[in-house]
This record gives C-alpha cells, structure tokens and sequence, in this order.
C-alpha cells in the first residue's frame, strides 16, 4: 500500500552531524546503527569545505541522493535528497564487488583457498572440451584484479543456467594476470567459488563473519539462475552501510576493537595489482580516476593512498588513510569522476589534525541550501493550472503486446493522484504528489529488471517514489523513480475528450521506442 510521506523533507539524523558545527564542541553520541557521531570542528574538519562541496553539487546539478562523512571513525555529516532516506536501501552496482573480495579474504583467512590457486580447481564440471593454456594457468587473484586475459568481458543472461560454464568457456586472448579489462563476470567467478566452497552463497558466508558483526541488516542481494549471489553486483544495502564497510577498511580489518580480517589481506587488496592504462604516460594519467590502478575489487584514486568502492551511476565509498576519513554517497550520475574531484578540491584540504573553533556562520549561511536538498523536480506545473480534485477516470487501452488493459486516475481532495494499472491478471496502484513526492512500495518491477541480465527473484517489492505535474492544459505528467534501483519510468498521458494517450519512456533504456499506448474511457465495471 502506498504510503504518503508525511512533513517536508528533512534531514535524518542531521542535527548530530553539521547543525552541531553551530555550537560548541559537543559529547560524541552512539546511535543504533553502531556508528557515533560527531561534530565537523571537533573532528579537525572545516564545516566550510562540507558546504562547499554540497554547493558546487547542486550548482552542476549533480544528482546525489545521500552523503556521508567519517573522521576518526564518527559521521560529522549525512544528508539525504528527497524523496530518499535514511532508512532506505540502495542499489549498489559495482561497489558489490568489493563485498565480493571481502568473502574471499575471510576464505583466505580460513585457509579455505589461496589466492594463488588455479580458477579451473573449482570447477571440474564446468571446464570446457578443450581448456586452453591460459585458462589452466588463471589464477583467483587474476579474478580479483580483472586481469583474467579476456579481450572481452563475458556477458550472462537469466535464460543461462550455468554462468560459471559460460564463464571458463570464453576464449582468452592474454596470458592472466597481464592485463585489465572491466569484468563483472569474473567477479561473479569469485562468488561461484565462496559457494563451491562452502555450500552457502555469499550473502549467507558474510553474515555472520561481516554483516552481523558491523550491524548491517536488511540486506538484499541477487542471485543467478544457481542462487549464487552475484558476484559483480545486485546488492542493495543503506548508505551506513557502504560507510561501515569503508570504516572496517580503513580499521584494516578491525571492528569495535575485534579483529575480523588480517591487516595483511586488507593491505593486499588496497594495493595496485595491475594498471588500466600501462601505454600511456604518467602525466598521461594524472587525474584520470579511471587509470590510478586496480587492487582487488577497488580502484585506486588520483590522490596518494585514496582508494574506493565504485558502483554505476555514483555509488563510491572512498577510503582515506591518511586524512583517516570515509566517504560514502549514492547518486543516479554519469559524473562520479566530478564528483570525485569535488571532494578532493573541497574536502580533502579541510582536514587537519588538530580541533578546529566552530563556524557558526558557516551553517547559517548554507541553512537554505542544506535544508532543501531534493532530487530535481523534472517538470512544474504553471501557476494557472493544477491537477483536478475529487476526480476519477477509467480508460481501457486498446490491446498491446505489453498487456496492459485498464488504467485508472484518482485524485484526491489534495490533489493527489493515483495511477492504478490492470496487467496480465495483476493489478498496482502508484501515488503522485503534485509537484511533489509521495512515496510507496511495489511488486510491479521498474525499467532496470527490463534487462534480461537481471534477476528480480526476492527482491521485490520495490521502493517507489511518485511525482505528477500538469505541464499543459490536457497533458498530465508522471514520473515513477524506482528508488531502490535508481530508475524511473516515466507517463506521460494526454487526455483528448473521452480518449487517452500515454506514451512510456524510462531511463534505463533513454533512446529506446516510446511505448504507446491508447485507450478510451469506460464506465469503470
């Protein structure tokens, strides 16, 4: 049942974090989700450097939805953009592979495997006819630093039931361990290998060796057609939780004083293992995030000792040893690069080693800012119109291959408007705030499930978010943001009398056809 956010929009857990930098220096406070709090100031950071950075984002217009600041092991500053949430899981991507090398290095803890040992060891029942040289000699850790010798990362789809047979079936075109290409599928290789290990998936090995010693719960993650979890993504988890991790990382394998994994191992997977772009120069290089080397499942970062999780569309936990800091967010951008350097222009200078005196004028100076951070509105409605009131509307559609046979719009006394869509047998109902968010829950999947690599087999439902605005005087426009996988359909539906015009896009796939689809109003029965 869909569900009305209540009250603006404001920040969870905020008054802990940079409203403190008003004030003197405060106790640090613990919090249920086992991370204490702090102030900027008190933490040897400059509350200006903070709101800078949150100012350029807005100013370029980067789509951030949370922010999250460690110092000396405290969150000094989280902030979300509406319509997301504290409390709200978030689609991880890439930055799943990092929890991927974590099961391997308590595996390696466990003396279950080596790094060193030969990928074709595990699978026996998978090999190909012919196993190829390179094949026999591919190592775990060529898994780990994507430099398993593909000149083409392999690709799965759910119709394929057996990804690690695929997998060893590519042909190689390099010796392993001598070159990088990008390849979720051979992060999904380390994953196959914790679950021929151990006849558990991963999710199921970390619990009770990662997540449940750092508090992390409600934790969602795909699997293949196996129940293997995904080794390269499909992970949702919340923002403290990509900081977590990124604290235990940078506690080398230390949480609230109890050693999970070996210094060593984490020293071993924050080094560079291999380089991205070996035939340029370094000056070549410089600046370039992509290009700074690879350990194993984390990129290495243009500043000296940086390195990060990184996931599509902007999810990062950067680790910083030597400003001793974390950095978590989430975002739906093609910028994570600009971001990136933001932080390095912004943050990064503001850290000192010694407590700062507070900046009141810092915080009042930016309450604007901080206290309306939203995800861009993508449309208004002009002042002379609005969306009706007390109205409901029934449309059956002409018949269309995607099966769709009844919508029905409702709006309420507060202008609220409920989309309700008859499909195949099954009937959803999404709410939109006019010119605003109203946020709910669906089993319908949204347009990131519409591509066949994924699997969303328990991962449903869905967090949603509806916005509606009535652009022109017979258009009503409707955008559904899936917010667990940070994408959007979009509706926009143009009344001509008694009939109905909706054309669908979503931005999963941008220059995809327009659906459209026609109907015409009924009597509701």
């Amino acid at each position: 049942m869909v569900k009305k956010r209540i009250g603006s929009f404001v920040f969870l857990l905020f008054a802990a974090g940079l409203v403190l930098s008003c004030s003197k220096p405060q106790r640090v406070v613990r919090y249920g989700d086992m991370l204490p709090r702090s102030n900027p100031e008190t933490q040897g950071v400059a509350t200006e450097g903070i709101l800078r950075f949150l100012e350029e984002i807005e100013s370029q217009g980067i789509e951030l939805h949370s922010f999250m600041m460690l110092r000396h092991g405290k969150v000094i500053t989280e902030c979300w953009w509406d319509p997301y949430k504290a409390g709200m899981n978030h689609a991880m991507h890439s930055a799943t592979k990092t929890f991927t090398a974590t099961a391997i290095g308590f595996a390696v803890k466990e003396k279950r495997l080596k790094v060193t040992d030969k990928v074709i060891s595990f699978f026996p029942d998978d090999l190909p006819e012919e196993v190829s040289p390179f094949l026999q000699e591919m190592r775990v850790k060529d898994l780990l630093s994507m430099s398993t010798g593909h000149d083409r990362a392999p690709s799965f789809t759910m119709e394929e039931d057996n990804w690690p047979r695929l997998f060893l079936a590519a042909p190689l075109a390099y010796e392993p361990g001598t070159h990088f290409l990008y390849n979720s599928a051979a992060s999904h290789m380390l994953s196959a290998i914790i679950t021929k290990l151990t006849g558990e998936s991963t999710f199921e090995y970390l619990k009770p060796r990662l997540f449940d010693p750092l508090g992390i719960t409600d934790i969602q993650w795909e699997t293949d057609p196996q129940g293997i979890s995904v080794g390269g993504g499909g992970m949702r988890i919340k923002t403290v939780d990509m900081a977590k991790l990124g604290q235990f990382y940078l506690n080398k394998g230390v949480w609230e004083g109890k050693r999970l994994l070996p210094a060593s191992w984490i020293e071993e997977v924050s080094s560079p293992h291999i380089f991205q772009r070996p035939d340029r120069t370094p000056a070549e290089n410089a600046g370039d995030e992509g290009a700074q080397g690879y350990g194993y499942q984390v990129w290495m970062c243009s500043p000296e000792n940086v390195y990060r999780a990184d996931g599509a569309y902007g999810q990062l936990i950067l680790i910083m040893p030597d400003q001793d800091a974390v950095i978590a967010l989430t975002a739906r951008t093609n910028q994570a690069h600009r971001v990136m350097q933001l932080v390095w222009e912004h943050l990064r200078p503001v850290m000192f080693d010694r407590m700062l005196p507070t900046d009141e004028y810092a915080w009042n100076d930016k309450t604007t800012l901080l206290s309306s951070l939203r995800v861009k509105r993508p449309w208004l409605t002009p002042e002379e119109q609005s969306l009706p009131i007390d109205t409901e509307r029934h449309f059956r559609l002409e018949p269309n291959e995607y099966g769709i046979e009844k919508m029905i719009f409702r709006f309420n006394e507060q202008a609220e408007c409920f989309l309700t869509i008859e499909e195949k047998g099954e009937t959803h109902t999404f709410a939109f705030g006019e010119d605003d968010w109203l946020t709910g829950e669906t089993n319908r999947p949204g347009p990131y499930y519409l591509n066949p690599r994924r699997n969303p087999a328990g991962m449903a439902p869905f967090t949603v978010a509806g916005y509606a605005a009535w652009p022109k005087k017979d258009l009503l426009a409707l955008r559904l943001y899936y917010l667990t996988d940070i994408q959007y359909a979009d509706f926009s539906c143009r009344f001509q009398g008694s009939q109905l015009t909706v054309t669908c896009t979503n931005s999963q796939y941008p220059d995809a056809p327009a659906i459209v689809l026609v109907g015409a109003e009924g009597d509701g029965k």
